[in-house]
């Protein structure tokens, strides 16, 4: 008898193939997000600011108002208006209260929380953490009603002890009151990330250092902080970005004050060109300038945090 012959080998081609294309399919959904949710908008936006409304007579009629091309016109406006220089500079003093400061409770804390002898650490935690769970908007509110001399506990307890009772929605005591809420809703995301790189760090690096004679304090400052300066260098970077986008805070207390004018930072300055005087046009020609100038420091800080560590790596 004569055997039959081997069944000949199909190529895999198909199965190769299908092998070859399934990191795209997964890759497809995240794709398709990004561009419709912020490649699409941001490409909306630069075409917007690079155009304008041309009204003609009264701007009634079918063609009296039509978008034309406006080139850099928008730009120039924009980089030249007095409002938005002022509100930079109103951030950036708003920036240098909160980052330091927010930073420092955030270090600070994450150090506590690691030490041998605190108790009650997971409630501890989670306590610092939550204020961070409150939304901006509820924070801004629960805080603009606390510093109103008319209805704040506070206020009643110095009125009753005799003290001054200082008005923190006007003036300078305006940027720690803002300050205040940014910081007390912002400590507690950045705790937990420094405290997160601190627990990575090898236990027979603490007790190396305790058999050194080494108290808790230079662990602290010799150990600890700088194996946790990348953890620092990010929360840095992300205060950053908060600090020059903030918007909910001042826009929540305007109604409680006439110190927070409607164009108090360059966000607000955006959300009042756009639906305030109808020029969506210049609104998104100084956002795209807000989103370049944020561009630039949060690289430049990051080139400059990543030389250091390798002039340091170096050495």
């Amino acid at each position: 008898m004569t055997s039959a012959p081997p069944h000949p080998v199909r190529p895999r081609r198909r199965a190769s193939y299908g092998v070859r294309s399934a990191p795209y399919a997964f890759l497809l959904p995240a794709t398709l997000l990004f561009a419709l949710f912020f490649a699409l908008p941001i490409g909306y936006a630069l075409w917007l600011s690079l155009h304008k409304v041309e009204v003609k007579g009264l701007g009634l009629g079918k063609d009296a108002r039509r978008e034309v091309w406006a080139g850099i016109g928008n730009y120039t406006d924009a980089l030249t208006d007095s409002e938005l220089l002022h509100g930079a500079l109103r951030v950036l003093g708003y920036g240098a209260i909160v980052i330091p400061v927010m930073l420092g409770l955030a270090l600070l804390f994450a150090l506590l929380l690691d030490t041998e002898r605190v108790r009650l650490t997971p409630f501890t935690r989670l306590a610092i953490f939550l204020p961070y769970a409150v939304p901006g908007v509820i924070a801004a509110l629960l805080w603009g009603f606390l510093y109103l001399q008319d209805v704040s506990p506070f206020f009643f307890v110095l009125d009753k002890l005799g003290l001054p009772q200082p008005d923190l929605l006007d003036g300078g005591p305006l940027y720690l009151a803002l300050s205040n809420i940014a910081v007390w809703g912002g400590t507690g995301f950045n705790m937990i990330v420094i405290y997160t790189s601190l627990r990575a760090i090898p236990a027979e690096v603490h007790e190396a250092a305790k058999l050194d004679g080494c108290s808790q304090l230079q662990i602290a400052l010799r150990i600890k902080i700088p194996m946790v300066a990348p953890s620092l260098v990010l929360t840095f970077f992300f205060s950053i970005i908060a600090t020059l986008q903030v918007f909910s805070e001042p826009t929540t207390l305007k109604p409680l004050t006439n110190s927070v004018s409607t164009t108090w930072s360059p966000l607000m300055k955006v959300y009042q060109d756009a639906f305030g005087k109808g020029d969506i046009n210049s609104a998104a020609a100084t956002a795209v300038i807000i989103a370049f100038a944020t561009l630039v420091l949060s690289f430049g800080f990051l080139r400059a945090a990543n030389s250091r560590t390798k002039k340091e790596a170096a050495r």
